[in-house]
């Protein structure tokens, strides 16, 4: 087990901990949560024996193995698979220890010795460590081509996913995981969310994905107020723990300042009083022992809207018999051809749609979203635009391409020259740049705070079509829940490529996939993509786990033939079963769509008329010269009302036949 006791650390003048405790069982899957800048990474550091705690002691088995991932990776010659091979350190040692054996040589003393090392190797798995390596970059996204390519040839995102597959690789009793979603797609996630379920030691992770959370972690451990706070079950599970925690501390402080603003009463009345001075005196001590309870402090909420588009062309954008991709150049920079990775698009938004863009990794969902944002001209068919079409284009390179040594102000400002600055200040702060941080260089940012900026700047140009592809990355959980509310509430077109699944399922109402090169719709929901992607593309890369045994893998194939008549009935059912739901999706989602938007309809009608009601209440509209105000507004309300009705009889229907389906 793993026990931290009485810990506490200061990283400069700020603490982190301060006289922690906390018990982890075992094979406990965790989930280590907390602001940015809590501590999260440092606390790993401590595990690793790269920090030590100011005060307090903590204690695990030393005989535990540990994993984790590092975080450079150096432009090695050496190919992806071999580098992937390289986590298992034991394993290498080994290889290393029998080469230098055979080399040396031969004598009985030296043959015994090649004996032990043989079977060590046997027990390390040697024999089978190749295809795991494979099975795990093959469920990382890698191709069998990209394997043999060497780490260098790979971007920084593409490296993180080899330093990832190191880890997985290494056998271990503790794996240490820090935001290992951050460079991966929606497919990858998936893959490694089945292979963690399965992991066979304990699990500690730092992530802010928490769908992730959700599937994988048994455990979570929240850093507050420089205390490690255990709560039992998932993501989901504490945050109802912690909503109910604010409400009871809530309760208890109000006792206590009741209690307290009774005992001040009685000393302020009797203290002078010869007769009740003990009794004051007594209130008093028990005053001053009375201990400050503290209100749970909740997260400081951070929330924004995306404003009104300022027009809403329909459709925003045709597209007809369009190839999508990158040209190519010659040496001259003149255009001679072009490489296509999605083609034959046939392709409208209409205003109003929401659609999640799904598809394996390198299937070509940002090649396709860049082509809509004209980042990429098609190669071949033709793209209309709607007039007064404005895109709002989010991609990771967006980020990349701020200003370092400029401020959050400088950019605004650069998109808003004629703008007053205090309005430009004003609506910063509204995405948590206050004070000196809206003038400071974003150099020091950490990646959220930079990619907040990037959102921020996007939201000021009232777009009537967002385009995002990936838009979480490095954004906390709040961040993230603020995103995903302002995107649940825009009132423009939608689509968007990401791996947060609760992000995609509360802000789109449509998923198209990107497969072999087409794109076409998708009817099913993220649970039956997940099902897709393991039948079609993964496969049973999950079978790379650690420390698995090539007896079992033996007797898979026979207990198969043993009884093939089950085997084959179970897949056809869940075959059968998979387009049972997916024909019941394509007949739930145009009802589900609709009652969406009546309770959006219904929201602002209802937000309208609790406005004119609370004009009519203002007994000033009711002078002589309001007259014709007044009757507007007594007009708007009848409208307002039956509007309302006619909506919730459509509502009330259409709930009626979602449960008729459901039947």
């Amino acid at each position: 087990m793993i026990r931290f006791l009485n810990v506490s650390l200061m990283r400069g003048t700020k603490p982190l901990l301060e006289g922690a405790d906390l018990t982890l069982n075992p094979g406990d899957k965790i989930g280590l949560i907390g602001a940015n800048g809590a501590g999260k990474s440092s606390l790993f550091a401590m595990l690793r024996g790269e920090l030590h705690a100011d005060q307090g002691e903590i204690d695990f088995p030393a005989k535990w193995r540990m994993a984790y991932v590092a975080q450079e990776t150096p432009a090695l010659d050496r190919p992806a698979l071999e580098y992937a091979i390289d986590g298992d350190v034991n394993l290498r040692r080994l290889q290393a220890e029998l080469e230098s054996l055979e080399a040396a040589e031969h004598t009985q003393e030296n043959g015994i010795a090649m004996g032990h090392v043989h079977s060590a190797l046997a027990d390390a798995d040697a024999y089978t460590v190749q295809s795991r390596a494979e099975q795990l970059l093959l469920g990382l996204g890698f191709s069998l081509e990209q394997m043999q390519q060497p780490v260098a040839s790979f971007s920084g995102g593409w490296r993180m996913r080899l330093n990832l597959a190191q880890a997985l690789m290494c056998p271990s009793d503790l794996l240490l995981l820090d935001e290992p979603t951050n460079h991966l797609d929606l497919d990858a996630i998936i893959w490694l969310e089945d292979w963690l379920k399965r992991y066979p030691g304990t699990l500690i992770i730092i992530s802010h994905d928490r769908d992730f959370l959700d599937e994988i972690v048994n455990v979570i451990v929240h850093i507050d107020e420089q205390k490690l706070k255990r709560y039992s079950g998932n993501y989901s599970s504490f945050e109802r723990q912690r909503a109910a925690a604010m409400v009871l501390a809530a309760s208890a402080l109000e006792k206590q300042q009741r209690a307290k603003a009774h005992l001040e009463s009685f000393i302020n009345r009797f203290k002078a009083k010869a007769t009740k001075a003990r009794q004051a005196q007594s209130r008093m001590k028990a005053l001053a022992k009375m201990e400050e309870l503290a209100p749970l402090r909740a997260a400081a909420e951070f929330s924004f809207e995306f404003r009104e588009p300022l027009a809403a062309p329909n459709p925003l954008l045709v597209m007809e018999d369009v190839d999508a991709g990158y040209p190519l150049l010659d040496a001259h920079g003149d255009k001679v051809g072009g490489k296509t990775i999605v083609s034959r698009v046939n392709f409208s938004l209409q205003i109003g749609q929401r659609i999640g863009l799904l598809g394996v990794n390198g299937a070509g969902k940002s090649t396709l979203i860049k082509t809509i944002a004209g980042e990429l001209a098609p190669l071949t068919g033709h793209a209309t635009l709607g007039k007064g079409l404005s895109i709002g284009y989010f991609a990771q390179h967006q980020v990349e391409m701020l200003r370092h040594d400029e401020s959050p102000l400088w950019h605004l400002a650069k998109i808003a020259p004629t703008v007053r600055e205090q309005e430009l200040r004003n609506f910063l702060g509204s995405f948590n740049f206050p004070g000196t941080m809206v003038t400071s260089p974003i150099a020091p940012f950490s990646g959220g705070e930079k990619a907040r900026l990037a959102l921020a700047l996007i939201v000021w140009q009232r777009p009537n079509l967002l385009l995002l592809d990936e838009p979480t990355n490095h954004l906390d959980l709040e961040t993230r829940e603020a995103l995903t509310m302002a995107l649940a509430q825009f009132e423009g077109t939608l689509v968007v490529v990401s791996h947060d699944r609760h992000l995609l399922r509360a802000t789109t109402d449509q998923f198209i996939i990107v497969a072999d090169g087409r794109l076409q719709p998708f009817d099913g929901d993220l649970d039956d993509y997940k099902e897709w992607l393991f039948q079609t593309k993964l496969g049973k890369g999950n079978e790379a786990l650690p420390g698995a045994k090539p007896a079992a893998k033996a007797a898979a194939p026979a207990a198969v033939a043993a009884a093939p008549v089950p085997t084959v009935d179970r897949k056809e059912q869940k075959r059968l079963d998979a387009e049972e739901r997916q024909r019941m999706a394509a007949l739930k989602k145009p009802i589900e769509n609709r009652i969406k938007r009546i309770e959006e309809q219904m929201a602002k009608l209802n937000a309208k008329k609790a406005d004119i009601d609370a004009r009519l209440l203002d007994s000033g509209i009711y002078e002589a010269d309001k007259k014709e105000e007044l009757k507007n507004l007594v007009a708007d309300q009848a409208f307002c009302a039956r509007d309302l009705g006619t909506l919730e009889n459509e509502w009330l229907e259409l709930q009626e036949q979602l449960e008729g389906l459901a039947a």
